[in-house]
């Protein structure tokens, strides 16, 4: 068994594989932690390797004001729904203007 310093190779490679997400895992622990609670593990593995990957710190972000948006979109009060709907309204009309 090799041996890197105190700890052999096998460890540490379990060690890498526990600490360490590839940046696939990771989007996913972000989009699971919108709807669900992560286990530590999966907390830790996620802040690790956002402290170390700018792009899935920005996805996070992101992914967090796209469901800010929709929340607000889908429970929004009836006077924002029906704003929706009259601006979808004065598109309609101003698409048929230009297609006719």
């Amino acid at each position: 068994m090799k041996r890197i310093g105190l700890i052999d190779i096998d460890m540490k490679n379990k060690i890498m594989h526990f600490l360490f997400l590839s940046c696939l895992k990771a989007t996913e622990l972000i989009e699971k932690k919108l709807h669900f609670k992560l286990t530590i593990k999966e907390k830790i593995q996620l802040e690790l390797h956002k402290m170390m990957c700018d792009a899935c710190s920005m996805y996070e972000d992101q992914s967090e004001i796209i469901e800010e948006g929709i929340k607000k979109h889908l429970h929004g009060t009836p006077s924002e729904n029906g704003e929706t709907e009259k601006l979808k309204g004065q598109i309609k009309i101003k698409l048929q203007e230009h297609h006719h």
